[in-house]
């Protein structure tokens, strides 16, 4: 039947139209190798294959010579492109990192509805409750195919259902926070095709057909050739929470996701420059045996295991993903396992060799006194039971203050200072609180105590009865210092381990239950020299250092 140039021209477009999207369908079904996350492979291609298979079907169904022949390639194309809906949710499922294509539920569900349908068309000749057709010779000779309602309900829930699919898509590209404009567009693309669905049941001119295929067509021509790493990128960064940082073969940063910025705040800037000169410290972890990144986020400490994920296309490395895993509560417990571990040892030291002395000597004075009959060996059993008693005592002591601290509240350093001195024996010794001392700090106040009384003790055993002892605040602390003989530089690192002493009757632990309150609190403490030559302890790192002024001013303006 001759066709006129305009007839001839569309029907060209319509058959060229479909035979593209058919060809770049299939072609692109070997690239799904490349797509390392299987179950994203799988699902875009069967997507593929359907959508490559629905628009073939087309072609045959324009291109048959007798109208049996391009009914049969119509029945083919709604059956396989009702099939591709299927394919299109287990890929928008999968890529975005939910679970329904998993579901045994949904499958089942799916493949019913599916199989119904199917039912329902193929037998359409002998019912016609899906379509009727007739030849007709416009806009060019093709057996034009009628839809009836049942078609249209069908249509409806397959829209539906692939609306889903888009809207997972959108919701993924909006959540990664990255750069997913381009992915945008090509899902746009996707969608087009819709306009001429609606455009083939209004106007005459526009064929009544369904033209999804060469939206799919366009979407997998632009991801394998164009952004196929970006599409590869988002589906990790929408995965995970944890900072992802993204690199090209030269390891040059090319993307990455809103966490990572957060810890990196250098990334925003640092798009195709070398990730060494951009973040050292990651680019260094990289190299380690044992990958751990530590680095301060809102004033916490958090540590990051470092992994290393490679972008491959045709076997060659084209890039890779850093992706950052927040370790840090299990760090954090690993620390403290490590910590009470220390201490076991410690103890077991100190219970091994400080208490075995005083044990020896009370058993072999015990020894004289039954084989001599000398009493007098029994006052020297006394003063070893004695200091038994006493190291006991200090290592309960040790071992509580190193507890972790629940409770705080508010202390007034001056006032607390003065509590603590009448607690101790003095003797003729003089506690100086300096003016600016009326200051707050969030603590446990029975701790604080017994800091303040430990090292009062300290300085009172080596300054003398007459020493005079000050406390003072700082920016970030407060310190308590003496006017005695001061600790030699070289044993500053030594006086704060459990039994470090230099007194014979000493035992060691005052020094070390101060620093261990400290840690309980979070704060640091160092020795330095005093302003006269004495010892001079810091306690710095208090979060919260406040006049007592300050604070009744802050509850006057809150009332």
């Amino acid at each position: 039947m001759p066709l006129s140039l305009s007839s001839g021209a569309l029907y060209g477009i319509y058959v060229l139209a479909f035979a593209a999207a058919a060809v770049a369908c299939l072609w692109m079904v070997p690239r799904c190798r490349r797509i390392e996350h299987e179950e994203t492979r799988r699902g875009l291609f069967w997507l593929l294959v359907t959508s490559g298979g629905w628009a073939a079907a087309h072609v045959g169904y324009l291109t048959m010579p007798t109208p049996t022949l391009q009914y049969v390639f119509y029945e083919v194309g709604l059956v396989v492109g009702l099939a591709s809906v299927g394919p299109w949710l287990y890929f928008c499922s999968a890529y975005t990192g939910r679970s329904l294509h998993r579901s045994t539920t949904v499958r089942k569900a799916f493949l019913a509805v599916f199989l119904l349908i199917v039912a329902v068309k193929v037998t359409n000749p002998v019912h016609h409750w899906y379509f009727v057709t007739e030849v007709v010779e416009t806009p060019f000779a093709y057996l034009q195919v009628r839809h009836r309602p049942l078609h249209w309900l069908v249509m409806g829930v397959a829209y539906a259902l692939t609306a889903v699919g888009f809207f997972t898509l959108f919701e993924l590209f909006v959540r990664v926070n990255t750069d997913t404009r381009p992915l945008f567009v090509l899902l746009a693309l996707t969608g087009i095709p819709v306009v001429f669905d609606v455009a083939g049941a209004i106007f005459p001119w526009a064929l009544d057909i369904t033209y999804s295929s060469i939206g799919v067509a366009a979407f997998a021509v632009g991801v394998f050739s164009i952004y196929f790493d970006r599409f590869q990128y988002v589906r990790v960064a929408g995965e995970a929470a944890d900072p992802i940082v993204v690199l090209d073969e030269d390891g040059e940063i090319r993307d990455f996701n809103a966490r990572a910025s957060e810890v990196f705040p250098g990334l925003a800037d640092g798009i195709d420059e070398p990730l060494d000169e951009v973040a050292p410290q990651l680019s260094a972890a990289l190299d380690d045996e044992e990958p751990m990144f530590e680095t301060e986020t809102d004033g916490e400490t958090r540590y990051f295991n470092v992994s290393s994920n490679p972008f491959t296309t045709g076997g060659a490395q084209t890039g890779r993903s850093i992706v950052l895993t927040d370790v840090t509560d299990r760090e954090q417990y690993r620390r403290e396992l490590e910590a009470k571990n220390e201490k076991l040892e410690q103890f077991a030291s100190i219970v091994s060799h400080d208490l075995r002395n005083p044990l020896q000597v009370a058993k072999g004075r015990t020894e004289l006194a039954i084989d001599s009959g000398d009493v007098d060996h029994l006052d020297a059993v006394v003063r070893a039971h004695e200091r038994m008693e006493q190291l006991i005592e200090e290592i309960l002591t040790l071992a509580r203050e190193g507890a972790s601290i629940d409770e705080t509240e508010r202390v007034v350093i001056s006032r607390l200072a003065e509590q603590s001195w009448s607690m101790i024996a003095a003797d003729g010794a003089d506690l100086v609180v300096t003016e600016d001392v009326e200051c707050e700090v969030e603590a446990d106040p029975e701790r604080l105590q017994q800091l303040f009384e430990n090292l009062f003790r300290n300085a009172i055993e080596h300054g003398g009865a007459d020493v005079t002892v000050t406390v003072g605040c700082l920016e970030d602390g407060f310190y308590v210092e003496d006017d005695g003989p001061g600790i030699p530089a070289d044993a500053r690192d030594e006086i704060f381990e459990a039994g470090y002493t230099t007194a014979s009757d000493g035992t060691g632990f005052g020094l070390s239950i101060v620093s261990e309150i400290v840690e309980a609190h979070g704060w640091e403490i160092r020795a330095v020299d005093g302003a006269d030559g004495g010892a001079r302890f810091e306690i710095v790192g208090v979060s919260e250092i406040e006049s007592e002024s300050e604070s009744e001013s802050e509850s006057e303006s809150a009332s």
